[in-house]
């Protein structure tokens, strides 16, 4: 039986910078749809926040603008004690490097297999290795998320859970010091849910990253969070650990935990 993993201690130094930072954060789509409209959120070196909120509330738009692929219209987002909104591109792309992504589909590319999706993304940014030290890399980052044995299978033959956690595995190889999961156990069973749950909070004792993850999981959140922000109409409306919020006198953020 896997042993119960236990989540860390979130570490918080002295005068220490938060390893992500979100002022007045605004986006607007199409004229009129203000989706976000000042968000304020703070992410510590070890920390694993989850954002909760309705569909629509503005959780994946929130960290797409972390890693530039939204745009907003105001507001700072500071990564490393970078403001990421003022950086050159090859600044930008020097701290993206840092951070990993995990999309809702895992995004493979499904003309490659398994080992070729994680070459190409290693490859793409570490130039200088040799065939063993690709290889290598691939192997270990393959058996961290527990599936060394499907190195050459292609996407279409592995199971919903199978390709996140390759899409996992392709986020791992480039060692991020940072992971943002969007969704990650959506349209999974609730074994497999689990099962990845327990990966994020096993890949944050081996690697020592510091997460954002949104999810409409409840069981996903209550493993993960060291702290969980409630989104609503645009601004945090909640703050505080899973067992804070659950008995919440606010009866809206109550019925999350129903």
């Amino acid at each position: 039986m896997k042993e119960k993993l236990l989540k860390d201690p979130v570490v918080k130094e002295k005068k220490q910078a938060p390893i992500i930072e979100i002022k007045n954060l605004h986006k607007t789509f199409g004229g009129d749809n203000e989706v976000l409209k000042g968000i304020n959120l703070t992410v510590n070196k070890g920390e694993d926040l989850v954002i909760l909120g309705r569909s629509g509330s503005g959780k994946s738009v929130t960290i797409k603008c972390i890693v530039g692929l939204i745009t907003p219209d105001e507001g700072e987002i500071k990564v490393f004690d970078e403001n990421v909104l003022n950086l050159k591109k090859a600044d930008l792309n020097a701290i993206r490097v840092k951070i990993g992504f995990l999309f809702q589909s895992g995004a493979l590319y499904d003309s490659m297999s398994v080992r070729e999706n994680l070459v190409f993304t290693l490859t793409k940014h570490k130039r200088d290795l040799s065939a063993e030290e690709i290889e290598n890399e691939v192997m270990e980052a393959l058996e961290n998320v527990g599936l060394g044995d499907a190195i050459d299978k292609m996407p279409s033959e592995l199971s919903g859970g199978m390709r996140k956690r390759i899409g996992l595995a392709r986020t791992l190889i480039l060692k991020p010091e940072i992971i943002l999961y969007d969704e990650p156990t959506t349209g999974l069973d609730t074994i497999t849910s689990r099962e990845i749950s327990e990966l994020i909070l096993e890949i944050k004792h081996k690697q020592k990253t510091s997460s954002i993850i949104i999810t409409h999981d409840m069981a996903c959140a209550k493993l993960t969070a060291d702290r969980i922000m409630v989104l609503k109409e645009g601004v945090i409306h909640a703050e505080g650990t899973y067992e804070e919020l659950e008995k919440d006198e606010d009866e809206w953020v109550r019925s999350f935990f129903e």
